[in-house]
């Protein structure tokens, strides 16, 4: 950053402190992000430009401070305020849609849920001690208080599936598949990324491996890409046993979600039923250079407040793979928060 030369000295100070109170605001723009997404105004202004008190009548708000809210999110590009004062959709409003297979409808719920602001709240306990905020906040794990929460376990899933929708189709267009002949996907939901994957190799088979309440509308969504017949759906608990009989094993944004200690449980067991050669894919973020802006960071401290997970570089991962009995042999970006590792079964 330089000074003009009619600059007051003080200008970058200034200027520094503006950037700053921008990116404390953010918190707020999230929290606006978040109402407009649980509103579905997205999908009610996709039928056509309207006025703040046609929305409110509809939807039962009141007028004058639904405007308010419009006008604010129209500042930063999410709908935009007409002549006539109608609001109209933009790009980034479209993403608000709950409809879109690529929508971040479920996501912008899911930053803005208590539970996930008041963990947040107490990040500077995980900063003191290393453990997750959450687990102080609820007494409990993050997962076990979703078994008991079977709505937020819904919201959960389908802002994964969001995610899934960006890095899947990412996944299958960059990384070669080529020579896979059995592509195991661990911790793979519903099958989304296989059905993405296998019609581009017709002589590609899919193993989907995951717990038994997770795996139960795999067949449907499988039976809707017509590969019924190409994929076998596994249910289990991968910290217990890895079916075999694949030559590529694929994570996709499942170890970021764990320690160390269990990440290396995990790759052990995919280890015990590898042969030599079998190849392990772990799809993650990769954190980048000291000090480049890196969403990866960020996700980072989101995975210390809620869970005992973390994001990694790439020596990191590196490290865990090779004490897991894998060698690291390259490294693929897809997505700004998600990279290919290829790694091989040492011996």
């Amino acid at each position: 950053m330089k000074l003009k030369q009619d600059e007051p000295p003080g200008a970058i100070a200034k200027q520094a402190t503006q950037e700053v109170q921008d990116l404390i605001s953010a918190r707020w723009v999230a929290d606006m992000i978040g109402v407009a997404a649980e509103l579905q105004l997205a999908d009610f202004i996709n039928t056509g430009a309207k006025t703040a008190e046609e929305i409110a009548k509809t939807k039962g708000l009141h007028a004058t401070s639904l405007y308010r809210l419009l006008r604010a999110l129209a500042s930063y590009g999410i709908f935009a305020e007409q002549e006539d004062g109608t609001f109209a959709q933009t790009p980034r409003s479209d993403a608000l849609r709950k409809d879109l297979p690529h929508s971040a409808w479920s996501i912008a719920q899911l930053t803005t849920r208590p539970w996930s602001v008041r963990a947040w709240m107490e990040l500077g306990h995980s900063i003191h001690v290393g453990t997750p905020a959450f687990d102080r906040v609820y007494g409990m794990q993050l997962f076990e208080y979703f078994n008991k929460h079977p709505n937020e376990v819904e919201l959960f899933a389908a802002a994964m599936r969001s995610f899934s929708v960006a890095t899947g189709a990412a996944l299958a267009e960059t990384y070669d598949f080529s020579g896979i002949r059995t592509l195991a996907d661990i911790g793979g939901s519903q099958g989304f990324v296989l059905s993405l994957v296998l019609p581009k190799y017709p002589d590609m088979r899919g193993i989907l491996f995951d717990l038994p309440a997770v795996v139960e509308g795999a067949p449907s969504l499988i039976k809707s890409y017509g590969l019924e017949s190409r994929i076998d759906v596994k249910s289990g608990n991968f910290f217990e046993s890895i079916p075999s009989g694949a030559d590529a094993y694929l994570l996709k944004h499942t170890l970021h979600n764990w320690s160390d200690e269990d990440c290396l449980h995990i790759l052990k067991n995919i280890y015990a039923v590898a042969e030599p050669g079998t190849k392990l894919l772990i799809v993650d973020a990769v954190i980048g250079a000291r000090n480049e802006h890196d969403f990866a960071k960020i996700l980072d401290i989101q995975m210390l407040v809620h869970l005992r997970g973390k994001e990694r570089t790439q020596a990191e991962w590196k490290e865990l793979l090779h004490a897991a009995g894998f060698r690291l042999a390259g490294v693929v970006p897809t997505s700004p928060f998600a990279h290919v590792m290829e790694a091989v079964r040492i011996k």
